[in-house]
C-alpha cells in the first residue's frame, strides 16, 4: 500500500478521497490554488502544496507542477477525483514517466474511450449494444444532414469529445439541422477544442442508467446500476441505486455489457458505463444501448456504496497498489436503497443561474452523508464548480430512503448564497418521481410545479425581525424605556416587497408583533421562542441578510433606513453581468439594432457559457466591455440607447 499519495483535485472529491486514504494511514498531499489558500481540502491535508493562479488553466490543469509536487513531497501515486485531468491520457503517462502511480485506468483505456464515435465502434465489436446513429469521420454537414435523415428525427447531435451536456443539440425536424449543427460544433469547439460531432437516434421516453464496473486490468466486475434520469441541461440532480423497475434480468444483462466493456479496454480502477434506456414499455433487455464510458470515479458513487458497503476509494487504492480484486462477483449483493441530490449554489427561477457569496451558515442534519468540500464561513468563487454539498441517504426501500431524502433537505441549512434546496425538495416530494416514474424529461416537464416560490409567513416574518433587532436573546430589561414597554421598528426586504414590522416587547418572554395587517405574539416557552404557539424556526444573520431556516431557507434583507433613499430602480437600458466571470464573446457593436432577444455576449462562469440577451429592440449605445475581460457581478457589458417616452 501507498504511504503517501497525492490528490490531483479539489473541494468535495478531494475531501472524499483523503477521508478513506487517511482512514488507511496514508498521508494525503493536497495542491491548491491562489482561491482555494484556505479551502476545506487543504485543512484536511497532511501537507499542502500551492500550484498557481484561480484559473483552472493555471492551477489545476497544470500537470507538470501537479507531478513536482508529487515528487517534492514524497507521494507515491497520484489519485485525479474527477473532472480536471482525470480523463487526460497525457497526464497518466507523464506520472508514470516520473516514476509515479496514477490511481485511475491506463493512457490507453482511457483514450480508447475518450472520443464517443471511437467508443462506440469499439463497443459494436465487444458485443455491447450502442445507439443507431452515425459516428463517422465524414463532418460535411451535408453529409450529416443526410445521416440524420437515415436514422430518423428527433436525432441528437453529439460532440465526440463531449461531457456535462456541452456540444449536444436535439433536433426534431430536418429544417432545424442546420442551425443547430452550427450551435453544437461551435459550442465543442470552444469547449473541448474539436468540432465533430456525431448523430444519434433520439429515443422519445429515456432513461439514464449506468453500471459500476471495477477492473484490474484483465478481469472486471460490476457493483449494479444507478439511475440518473432526473436531469436538467443534461445535469444530473438526483441520482439513486438500484433503478427502479430494474428486472433481475435486465440487471445481469446490464452488468454483463458493462463487463465486457470493461474487460475489452483492460480497465482498471473505477469507471462507469453509461446507458441510455427506452422506458417507454418497462425496462427490457433488448431496449438499452452504451452512450459512453467515465473512465474515473462518478459524482455519484456514494449511492453504489450505501447499496454494497463498499468503499469503491479504497478498491482504487488497493487496486492501484497491485492488489487484485477485493471481491468476486458473486460475494456481492444490494442492501437496500439509496439518493443522492447535488445541492448547489445556484439561483433556480432565473433559469438555473449559477450563484457565489459566502457561505455565513452551513448545518446538516444527523441520519445523512454529507459530502462536501466546503463549510461555513467559505466562499463559492466563480472559478469552480459551484456545488456545496451531495446529500445522501439510505434506506430499507427505496419509499423509505425517499422518505429520509425528503427529511433530510428540509433539515439542510444553507446561509449566505441562493440554493437548489428548495427544488431538490420539491423534486423528492414529486408523485411520479415517488411511484418510479422517471425519465430524463421529467424535470422539464414539470419545471413550473417544481420552482415555485416558498410560502412567506408572518411567523417567519416576525423571527426575522426579532434577530435584525436582537430579541432574540432578550434579559430582564430589554426594550423597555423608564416609565413603560417600548415600542421598536424595522424594515425588512424580500424579493423588493418592503415589509414594516413594529414590536411591543412586554418583558423577557413577550412580544407582540404588528406586521401589515397582521398581528403575532412571541412568547418564551421553556426556554425556546414560539411565535403564535408555533416553535421559531432558526435564524442566521450576515451582514444585512437574515435567513430563517424554514421551506428550505427564507431570506430577508435588513433596510437601512438612511439607505432607502438612495436606492435605485437602476438602468433598465443596460445588459449587466449576472454574475463574475469571463466575457468569452462580444456581438453588439455601437450603433448595432437589434431585436429583443438577440445575443449581445457570452459570459463564462462556474463552468458553463451564458448568452446575455437584449430586452428588449433598440440601437446599441456602446459596448462597455471586450472579450478576454474578467468581470464581476452587476458590471455593465452593454448599453443600449435610452428609449423615446
Amino acid at each position: 500500500m501507498f504511504d503517501t499519495i497525492l490528490i490531483a483535485n479539489r473541494g468535495e472529491i478531494a475531501c472524499r478521497v483523503m477521508e478513506t486514504a487517511q482512514a488507511m494511514g496514508v498521508r494525503c498531499v493536497a495542491v491548491y490554488s491562489d482561491a482555494d489558500a484556505a479551502a476545506k481540502h487543504v485543512a484536511m491535508a497532511d501537507t499542502a502544496v500551492h500550484i498557481g493562479e484561480p484559473a483552472p488553466k493555471d492551477s489545476y490543469l497544470r500537470g507538470d507542477a501537479i507531478i513536482a509536487a508529487a515528487l517534492e513531497t514524497g507521494a507515491q501515486g497520484i489519485h485525479p477525483g474527477y473532472g480536471f485531468l482525470s480523463e487526460n491520457p497525457d497526464f497518466v503517462e507523464a506520472v508514470e514517466a516520473a516514476g509515479l502511480t496514477f490511481i485511475g485506468p491506463s493512457a490507453r483505456a482511457i483514450r480508447a474511450m475518450g472520443l464517443k464515435d471511437a467508443a462506440k465502434a469499439l463497443m459494436e465489436k465487444a458485443g455491447v449494444p450502442v445507439v443507431p446513429g452515425y459516428h463517422g469521420a465524414n463532418q460535411d454537414p451535408e453529409h450529416l444532414s443526410g445521416a440524420a435523415d437515415t436514422i430518423g428525427y428527433p436525432v441528437l447531435i453529439k460532440a465526440v469529445a463531449g461531457g456535462g451536456g456541452k456540444g449536444m443539440r436535439l433536433v426534431e425536424r430536418p429544417e432545424d439541422f442546420a442551425e443547430a449543427l452550427k450551435s453544437a460544433q461551435g459550442e465543442a469547439t470552444t469547449a473541448f477544442g474539436n468540432p465533430d460531432v456525431l448523430i444519434e437516434k433520439f429515443v422519445t421516453k429515456p432513461r439514464h442508467i449506468e453500471v459500476q464496473v471495477f477492473g484490474d486490468g484483465t478481469h472486471a466486475v460490476h457493483l449494479f446500476e444507478r439511475d440518473c434520469s432526473l436531469q436538467r441541461r443534461h445535469q444530473k440532480v438526483i441520482e439513486e441505486a438500484p433503478a427502479p423497475g430494474m428486472t433481475e434480468e435486465m440487471r445481469a444483462a446490464m452488468g454483463q455489457a458493462g463487463v465486457r466493456a470493461a474487460e475489452a479496454i483492460g480497465y482498471k480502477g473505477a469507471g462507469t458505463v453509461e446507458f441510455i434506456v427506452d422506458g417507454s414499455d418497462g425496462l427490457r433487455p433488448d431496449r438499452f444501448w452504451f452512450m459512453e464510458m467515465n473512465t474515473r470515479l462518478q459524482v455519484e458513487h456514494p449511492v453504489t456504496e450505501l447499496i454494497t458497503g463498499i468503499d469503491l476509494v479504497e478498491w482504487q487504492l488497493r487496486v492501484a497498489a497491485g492488489e487484485s480484486l477485493p471481491l468476486r462477483q458473486e460475494q456481492m449483493s444490494i442492501r437496500g436503497h439509496a439518493f443522492e441530490a447535488r445541492l448547489y449554489a445556484e439561483d433556480v427561477p432565473k433559469g438555473f443561474l449559477p450563484a457565489t457569496g459566502t457561505l455565513t451558515h452551513l448545518e446538516f442534519p444527523d441520519g445523512c452523508r454529507a459530502d462536501s468540500g466546503v463549510r461555513a464561513g467559505d466562499t463559492i468563487s466563480p472559478w469552480y464548480d459551484p456545488m456545496i454539498s451531495k446529500v445522501i441517504v439510505h434506506g430499507p426501500t427505496r419509499a423509505v430512503a425517499l422518505s429520509r431524502l425528503g427529511r433530510a433537505l428540509a433539515a439542510t441549512q444553507v446561509g449566505g448564497t441562493v440554493t437548489n434546496l428548495a427544488f431538490l425538495g420539491a423534486l423528492a416530494a414529486h408523485e411520479g418521481f415517488a411511484a418510479g416514474e422517471v425519465d430524463t424529461g421529467l424535470i422539464a416537464r414539470d419545471l413550473e410545479a417544481l420552482v415555485t416560490p416558498p410560502h412567506v409567513s408572518g411567523v417567519h416574518k416576525v423571527a426575522a425581525g426579532m434577530q435584525a433587532l436582537g430579541l432574540t436573546e432578550s434579559g430582564p430589561e430589554t426594550g423597555f424605556t423608564l416609565w413603560e414597554p417600548l415600542h421598536r421598528s424595522v424594515t425588512l426586504s424580500r424579493e423588493g416587497d418592503s415589509l414594516e414590522a413594529d414590536v411591543q416587547v412586554l418583558g423577557p418572554d413577550c412580544q407582540h408583533w404588528q406586521i401589515g395587517e397582521d398581528r403575532l405574539e412571541a412568547r418564551r416557552v421553556g426556554g425556546a421562542w414560539q411565535i403564535d404557539g408555533q416553535d421559531m424556526p432558526p435564524v442566521s444573520q450576515a451582514g444585512s441578510v437574515i435567513t430563517v431556516f424554514d421551506g428550505y431557507g427564507i431570506a430577508f434583507d435588513v433596510v437601512d433606513p438612511l439607505d432607502r433613499a438612495a436606492s435605485a430602480a437602476g438602468d433598465g437600458n443596460l445588459i449587466e453581468a449576472p454574475m463574475p466571470g469571463l466575457v468569452k464573446a462580444v456581438f453588439a457593436e455601437a450603433g448595432q439594432a437589434v431585436k429583443e432577444g438577440d445575443r449581445l455576449a457570452i459570459l463564462e462562469a462556474m463552468k458553463m457559457e451564458h448568452s446575455l440577451l437584449a430586452a428588449r429592440d433598440g440601437i446599441v449605445a456602446e459596448v462597455l466591455a471586450e472579450a478576454g475581460a474578467q468581470v464581476e457581478a452587476g458590471a455593465a457589458l452593454v448599453r443600449l440607447d435610452a428609449q423615446d417616452d
